[in-house]
């Protein structure tokens, strides 16, 4: 397997095609790019800075990586304006060499609408492939910046932090010692669609004529081009990283306003923030309301924004708030982190609505299509106190089936519906299941889960900075641990290969996935079984196969070589 090594603005096809790239090679080259990058923007040495994107984004190896990235997200398959998908090795070969930075124009953005929890509908723009790829390609270079110079506390759309972490943000924010009660909850009107793009332009550490190329593309609905003035597209890989930028600092100014101290009327002003959705405590509501406020209106009008008066809450915590779907509230002495009720009601109705949109499905079928809500549902509100919330959303679930049971068979008693749906299984004695695939499908239960607590990620962890490799080494495995859960085999496989791909030699994580390779098929005489099994990224399993290239077990080191 070969790849191009040069750093240069050398753009040609993959010599012997797209599966044929050294991906570990790429992905090495980019991260000691990435790594340099981070130390330069410590140092504050913006000049070098410049000099290491420029480098990155003409290098072959960020091209392949952010062609990678594009055809295997989940939107891998929506086309753009010009209604075009990288779907073959061929393809994506050919965006390879495609890559050109010199005259580049972006196309409008497609614009579609999805709909909101309010009953509103939220705008989308979808880039075409080309500028998808080169949002992903300049994401390389303004990623490790971004990290290196952002809020410690915010955590939306960041890597390796999640929901999880601002929730145990909170949950030590409130249960100190002497804590604040007040919360000033905050959510920001519009955020993407009203970014000013003058302060874009002069503070984001990217190109600028390719910014401004992105910003003035302009979007086209019912074949009409409509111009774009303000904000950052919805729906553009790059977009999440420009708004955290835009939003970087509040934190910082709300530190100098109000520092830590010893004294006894401290401010106690904390800043926690999700994407555009963050809450900030106080000491008083005064404070919040006549000190905090000011501030932090003040930093959004200089960027375009404003807060949502809908939204924009003073509350104290013995009443609660919700906040990312989950209700944080002081009983007595006690903080209790709950799955909020609006969120609970609005996951039952999108299951009753699947329910009843699937009538006439066998059993099983309906099966595969519920265990992926209920289990994602359930994973999202497994760090906090969710026994009772499963307990009942197990109950609603089994009240919405039997509907579903007694209109597929109105002249049959309800002896004869338990009996043909609901069996004993594992010691439980109504446990919904059907034929599917020739297999039988059980329902999976939301009360199955176990209660674990998140181990917040430390606020200065920064993954592109080789300093914390080992922090997120650990994390990773933890995490990995979590989603093989029950699933011994996988973790002893994950474990013997360390962690790694034994074709790219990089991790394997929940977020890159993982396939079951044979070392001898199984049609041509192999065995299911451990001694046969190996795990690769998808990507470097389908290289495998298409190379015809041998895999050897780590024992003791990892290996691969050609057939």
């Amino acid at each position: 397997m070969t790849v191009a090594q040069s750093t240069g603005a050398v753009s040609h096809e993959p010599l012997g095609g797209w599966h044929s790239i050294n991906w570990q090679a790429a992905q090495e080259q980019v991260r000691r790019l990435q790594a340099r990058i981070v130390k330069a923007t410590q140092e504050g040495r913006w000049g070098k800075v410049k000099a290491l994107q420029r480098l990155l984004t003409h290098s072959y190896s960020a091209k392949v990586l952010a062609v990678r990235r594009v055809t295997e997200n989940q939107g891998k398959l929506t086309a753009g304006i010009d209604k075009e998908v990288w779907d073959t090795p061929e393809k994506k070969a050919k965006a390879v060499g495609q890559f050109q930075m010199r005259g580049y124009r972006p196309r409008p953005l497609r614009r579609i609408y999805i709909p909101k929890s309010n009953g509103k509908k939220r705008p989308l723009g979808i880039p075409t492939m080309t500028d998808r790829a080169t949002q992903a390609l300049y994401l390389q270079a303004l990623a490790p910046v971004a990290e290196t110079t952002a809020d410690g506390n915010s955590y939306g759309f960041r890597p390796e932090r999640s929901a999880a972490d601002a929730i145990g943000q909170c949950f030590i924010i409130f249960t100190r010692k002497g804590a604040a009660e007040w919360v000033f909850e905050a959510d920001i009107q519009s955020c993407f669609d009203r970014i000013n793009h003058d302060w874009l332009l002069r503070y984001i550490p990217l190109d600028k004529n390719v910014l401004r190329k992105w910003l003035k593309a302009g979007f086209m609905e019912k074949s009409v081009f409509y111009p774009t003035d303000e904000g950052t597209p919805q729906g553009g890989i790059i977009s999440p990283v420009l708004a955290n930028m835009t939003l970087d600092g509040l934190e910082h100014i709300l530190r100098a306003a109000f520092p830590r101290t010893k004294r006894a009327n401290k401010p106690k002003v904390n800043l926690v923030r999700y994407a555009d959705d963050f809450i900030i405590t106080g000491s008083s509501r005064e404070l919040l309301e006549q000190e905090v406020r000011p501030i932090v209106e003040a930093f959004l009008k200089e960027r375009g924004l404003e807060l949502s008066p809908d939204k924009t809450h003073i509350t104290h915590i013995e009443e609660g708030f919700d906040f990312l779907g989950q209700n944080v509230r002081r009983y007595g002495k006690k903080l209790l982190i709950k799955p909020a009720k609006v969120n609970q009601k609005r996951f039952l109705e999108k299951v009753r609505n699947t329910i009843k949109a699937n009538r006439h499905i066998p059993a099983g079928e309906l099966i595969r299509i519920l265990n992926p809500l209920i289990r994602g549902w359930t994973n999202y509100h497994r760090h906090i106190v969710s026994s009772v919330a499963f307990k009942r959303v197990d109950y609603m679930i089994f009240k919405a089936l039997w509907q579903w049971a007694r209109y597929r068979h109105p002249n049959k008693n309800k002896h004869w519906i338990g009996q043909r749906y609901w069996k004993q299984i594992d010691g439980r004695k109504w446990t919904f299941q059907g034929e599917h695939a020739w297999e039988r499908k059980t329902l999976f239960y939301a009360c199955d889960v176990p209660i674990r607590r998140h181990v917040k990620i430390r606020s200065e962890a920064n993954p592109y900075d080789p300093q914390w490799e080992i922090y997120f080494e650990h994390r990773l495995g933890v995490k990995m641990h979590q989603a093989m859960e029950g699933k011994s085999q996988l973790i002893r496989l994950w474990r013997e290969q360390r962690g790694c791909c034994l074709v790219c030699k990089k991790p394997i994580t929940v977020e890159s996935g993982w396939h079951i390779h044979h070392l001898t098929p199984l049609s041509l005489g192999g065995q299911d079984h451990h001694e046969n099994r190996v795990l690769l990224h998808p990507n470097c399993h389908m290289q495998v196969h298409n190379l015809k290239l041998t895999v050897e077990k780590p024992r003791p080191s990892l290996g691969v070589q050609k057939a």
